[in-house]
């Protein structure tokens, strides 16, 4: 994709180096797997299924559930295999033979197991040795394979693991030919330069024609987006997400963010239906009852909400100078907020659309009076495009 330089966002892209080779990132979706491992959150098994119709609907090119944790998920999985969506369905296991039948007798095509590789996980939860935990691992993936079988293989817990043993275990499973290696920041430890280093590190020492590489971050400090795109910057080309970030503690990249950033960041081209954001933090805030912030990016109330005078005269005149994407692109809508912080501009566009003068001196009253009234904001609006079309034709030639 060439870069146009009436776009907005053209100095932004030379500075991310969006003018390039433009690889596509793939999205793994989490929601029925990660995502009810977050406190609180248990989905039916119908709306399992009307989950994984919306994200395939979406555009998503894998979706995770995981048929091991009770009767309802083996349920779940088996139908949603049934409805053949485009995308892959994944069925996440244990590395365990019993736990890989139990994927294969609900008709999974693809699989995929983990096993925790750092020092802490084996002696304080595996309570085995390196060796044993490698002679475990591949077994499984040996098994997995047997059985014809599509596979990803987790090194949980890498990001803390000695590299030499990390590179060590992505080899092996790289030789038995496991599709897909992923390497998760299971505790959100590291920064975005140090996840360039570990993704980078295994990408120059695994044969890239049998293996690719996931990532799995979480978000314990807010860097797990960062990380999984500073990861795909050293050679995965998947990142794992759930609608709203859900999951284990404080999650992992939500949906939305990840999907919007691929698309007008990284020109990755993923033909996804960014409408359905909207929706479907709408659907996940209905079945959990988890209140979506207002401050959400992307799918929160206040994504495209305008208050500051200055903001106001300019999203009016041209809604690219604060937003770097229209909000109905993903299902959104754009208000402006008018209080004490509106100003003499944002006076004259609400006596605008009240029907009343929009003279200098009235805007400049008004926006005295909605100061002196110390109440902060007054009155939201939504903002579409034939009410701005009204207010800058009624108020426009009065203000400067």
């Amino acid at each position: 994709m060439s870069l146009n330089s009436e776009d907005p966002n053209y100095y932004a892209h030379i500075y991310n180096d969006a003018g390039g080779a433009n690889k596509k990132i793939r999205i793994l979706d989490s929601t029925l797997r990660e995502g009810e491992q977050h406190p609180g959150i248990s989905f039916t098994v119908k709306q399992r299924i009307q989950i994984a119709w919306m994200l395939d609907s979406f555009g998503v090119d894998q979706i995770e559930i995981s048929p091991v944790v009770s009767s309802d998920h083996a349920e779940a999985t088996k139908t949603i295999i049934r409805q053949g969506l485009r995308a892959d369905i994944v069925a996440h296991v244990r590395a365990i033979k019993s736990d890989v039948d139990v994927a294969i007798s609900c008709g999974a095509t693809w699989v995929a197991t983990y096993i925790g590789i750092s020092d802490i996980h084996l002696s304080a939860k595996l309570k085995i040795t390196r060796e044993q935990a490698k002679n475990r691992a591949l077994e499984v993936a040996d098994y997995i394979k047997s059985h014809g079988l599509k596979a990803r293989f987790t090194m949980e817990d890498a990001s803390r693991t000695d590299p030499n043993f990390l590179v060590d275990m992505c080899r092996e499973v790289n030789r038995l030919g496991i599709e897909r290696i992923s390497i998760p920041d299971t505790v959100g430890i590291m920064r975005p330069g140090g996840m360039y280093n570990l993704v980078g590190m295994v990408h120059k020492n695994i044969d890239l024609s049998k293996s690719s590489i996931d990532v799995h971050c979480h978000n314990d400090i807010g860097l797990a987006l960062a990380n999984a795109l500073a990861g795909c910057d050293a050679g995965a080309n998947q990142i794992h997400t759930t609608i709203e970030g859900l999951g284990e503690r404080t999650g992992i990249p939500t949906l939305a963010e990840t999907a919007v950033a691929l698309t007008l960041i990284y020109k990755s081209n993923n033909d996804l239906r960014l409408h359905m954001l909207k929706d479907l933090s709408k659907t996940i805030s209905q079945y959990t009852g988890l209140v979506v912030p207002a401050s959400k990016p992307v799918v929160g109330d206040s994504a495209y909400k305008h208050k500051a005078g200055t903001h106001l005269a300019a999203i009016l005149r041209n809604p690219s100078a604060y937003e770097i994407l229209e909000p109905k692109i993903v299902g959104n809508r754009r208000k402006i907020v008018f209080g004490e912080l509106a100003g003499k501009n944002g006076a004259a566009y609400l006596l605008s659309m009240l029907g009343l003068e929009t003279s200098s001196r009235e805007a400049e009253t008004l926006a005295h009076g909605l100061k002196e009234l110390r109440m902060g904001d007054v009155l939201e609006l939504y903002l579409d495009e034939r009410l701005e079309r009204k207010i800058l034709n009624d108020a426009a030639p009065n203000i400067n």
